[in-house]
C-alpha cells in the first residue's frame, strides 16, 4: 500500500456480483453493432480480480464469457478465452499494479484491453466473419477512460467508516 492510502473495508460479495450483473446487463443492451462501445464486463472483471482475487477469478471469468457468446450469438468461447486472459494478466500484474495511482493504472491496463480485443477479433476472423472496421480500435481506449471512473465507483462502498458517529459523519 501507498503511504497515507486509507484501510479499505472488505467488499460485500452481493456488491460484487450486483456490479457483474449490472456490467453484463449493460453488455447485453441492444444498441444494434455499435463498435465502439467500450466492454462494461472486461472492466469490471479486471476491477474486481485486482480488488478482490479471491471471489473473482478464473471460472467467473469463463462462465460470463460463455454468457455473453450465448447471447450474443458468436462463436462458443471467443469472449470466455478473451476474458479468461484478461483475468488472468491481471491477476499476475494485481501486486505491481495495486501500487500505482489509478491513472496510471489505466495506461498500464490499455495493452491488457488490446490483447483481449485482438483475441476476440482473430477469432471471429477465424470463424469467417468479416472485418468490423476500425472502429473496433476506439473500444480499449474507451475501456482505459473508464477505469478511474469504475475505481472510484466501486471503491467507494469500501471507503466508509466502519461505524459513523458525530466525530465520523462518512
Amino acid at each position: 500500500m501507498r503511504r497515507g492510502q486509507p484501510l479499505l473495508l472488505p467488499a460485500s460479495p452481493t456488491f460484487i456480483w450486483a456490479s457483474l450483473i449490472v456490467a453484463l446487463l449493460l453488455d447485453l443492451l441492444p444498441l444494434g453493432r455499435v463498435l465502439w462501445m467500450p466492454d462494461f464486463l472486461a472492466v469490471a472483471l479486471v476491477f474486481w480480480s485486482l480488488y478482490q482475487p479471491r471471489r473473482v477469478g478464473l471460472v467467473v471469468a469463463f462462465l460470463l464469457g460463455l454468457v455473453l457468446d450465448v447471447h450474443q450469438v458468436s462463436l462458443l468461447g471467443q469472449h470466455a478465452l478473451a476474458y479468461v486472459v484478461l483475468t488472468y494478466c491481471a491477476l499476475l500484474a494485481r501486486r505491481r499494479l495495486l501500487w500505482f495511482t489509478v491513472p496510471s493504472q489505466a495506461l498500464q491496463l490499455l495493452p491488457v484491453f488490446v490483447l483481449a480485443h485482438a483475441i476476440v477479433l482473430v477469432l471471429r476472423l477465424i470463424g469467417g466473419a468479416a472485418f468490423p472496421g476500425w472502429l473496433i480500435v476506439l473500444q480499449p481506449l474507451l475501456e482505459t477512460a473508464l477505469w478511474p471512473i469504475i475505481s472510484v465507483l466501486l471503491l467507494a462502498p469500501q471507503r466508509r467508516a466502519p461505524h459513523p458517529d458525530a466525530t465520523r459523519p462518512l
